[in-house]
């Protein structure tokens, strides 16, 4: 009986490993149309990481306080001279909302993470982010990368007539802020699974399915060139 215990659990934890290993090294698009054309990667983004989670922080440029304009109706000062990213995270309503740090973590909103819950954007604002901090990954992208990237951001938030739909009071303090976002999260399709997909319209190539932070960071590395990264010390 032990033995027989003991092998479904190593069959397990093998399917999970061949699973983890195969999302990192299958690249997503599995293939690119026509020859890489070289372009100036001029524009720099960041990745921020903890050990479950990403968010993406793009600098403060006039053209992006226009484009993300709307964060103002959600009571963020967009005029605040310290500021430099904006900051932009997917997940779970239940649990983004619920959990504002580990004390506050509940069963309730970790079991429907695992089936399925309605999803939201977590936007924040944020002065200087060093460059070689442990949970940051310096992008470098074109300016047709950016482009398609706020674009993508954009496209993620739920609208209505007035425009995207903010939460009040569910924010963790005066700089961020929560909004309706499009699709729904669960475990497999998550807020990893997000920043991929966000990195990949960046013109980046990531792994077939990275739900942790750790799985997408070594396939960006795995399947970018160098170029890529810059003052970056999140190397798993």
């Amino acid at each position: 009986m032990i033995s027989k215990i003991f092998k479904g659990v190593l069959y397990v934890v093998l399917a999970v490993v061949l699973l983890a290993g195969l999302g990192i090294v299958v690249p997503r698009p599995l293939w690119h149309d026509g020859p890489a054309v070289r372009t100036e990667r001029s524009q720099q983004i960041l990745m921020l990481s903890n050990p479950i989670h990403t968010d993406i922080a793009i600098p403060v440029d006039s053209d992006l306080l226009i484009r993300f304009a709307f964060l103002r109706t959600a009571g963020l000062d967009l005029d605040n001279p310290n500021l430099r990213y904006l900051i932009f995270g997917w997940g779970g309503r239940s649990f983004y909302t619920e959990t504002r740090t580990w004390a506050d973590l509940k069963a309730g909103p970790v079991l429907k993470s695992f089936a399925l819950d309605r999803s939201v954007i977590h936007a924040e604002l944020a002065g200087d982010i060093p460059l070689d901090a442990p949970a940051v990954t310096a992008i470098n992208l074109d300016a047709v990368g950016l482009e398609r990237l706020k674009q993508f951001i954009l496209g993620s938030f739920d609208r209505f007539d007035s425009g995207p739909i903010s939460l009040p009071g569910s924010n963790y303090g005066p700089n961020d802020a929560f909004f309706e976002a499009r699709g729904y999260f669960n475990a497999l399709m998550g807020c990893n699974t997000w920043t991929a997909a966000a990195l990949r319209q960046a013109g980046l190539t990531s792994g077939l399915w990275t739900s942790l932070p750790w799985m997408l960071r070594m396939s960006l590395r795995l399947h970018n060139d160098d170029e890529r990264f810059a003052a970056s010390h999140t190397l798993p």
